[in-house]
C-alpha cells in the first residue's frame, strides 16, 4: 500500500521502522488504552511477524519529518470486511494526523478494494471513539468487561462500523 495525502504517506511496513514503532509501543502513556508499554525487542519481534509478514498493519509517515507517526492496523477479517484501528505518537496528538491518516485508509479500503464495511473496536470511549464517530461510524455493540485495562480491571469494548454507502455520504 502506498498511499499520499496532504502531510501523510502511508505505506507498507520495513524493518528501519523498529525505532519510530517502539517510539509509540515503547510509551506506557500512549499504550494506556491498548496493553502495557512493549519492550524493544518485543517492538521488533511484532514489526517483523505482524506488520510484514503478516501485512496486517500499514505505517503512516509524517511528510516533513520522514517519521514514523503512527501505526494504523488495518486487515481484512472476512471477504470485504476490514478492521481498522490506530496508535499515534503523542507527540502528534491532537494534530488531526490520526483522522487524515485513516480517513486515507478508509477511501483506500472502499474505493480500491471495494470493501463494504469497515469496523473498529475500542475501550477508550473519549479518543479513540470520538474519532470512530468523526469517521461516521456507528454503535453495533458493548461488549461488558470484555477486556481488560492496564491495571488488570474489567474493560467494556465498543465496537463500531461503517458501511460503504455510509461513507460515501460524508
Amino acid at each position: 500500500m502506498y498511499i499520499e495525502t496532504e502531510r501523510m504517506i502511508i505505506r507498507d511496513y520495513t524493518m528501519d521502522d523498529v525505532k519510530d514503532l517502539h517510539d509509540i509501543f515503547g510509551d506506557a502513556e500512549v499504550m494506556k488504552n491498548c496493553e502495557p508499554a512493549y519492550s524493544l525487542e518485543k517492538t521488533s519481534n511484532f514489526l517483523s511477524e505482524f506488520c510484514i509478514r503478516k501485512r496486517g498493519a500499514v505505517a503512516a509517515v509524517h511528510k516533513d519529518s520522514g517519521k514514523m507517526i503512527g501505526y494504523i492496523l488495518f486487515n481484512m477479517f472476512e471477504e470485504g470486511v476490514y478492521e481498522i484501528g490506530w496508535i499515534f505518537n503523542k507527540n502528534f496528538w491532537r494534530q488531526g494526523y490520526a483522522y487524515e491518516s485513516c480517513k486515507a485508509v478508509i477511501d483506500y479500503a472502499f474505493n480500491e478494494l471495494d470493501a463494504h464495511k469497515i469496523f473498529a473496536e475500542s475501550i477508550d470511549t473519549v479518543k479513540s471513539v470520538g474519532l470512530m464517530k468523526k469517521f461516521g461510524m456507528q454503535l453495533e455493540g458493548i461488549q461488558r468487561s470484555q477486556a481488560k485495562d492496564n491495571d488488570g480491571n474489567g474493560a467494556d469494548l465498543y465496537y463500531y462500523g461503517l458501511f460503504k454507502d455510509g461513507w460515501n455520504m460524508l
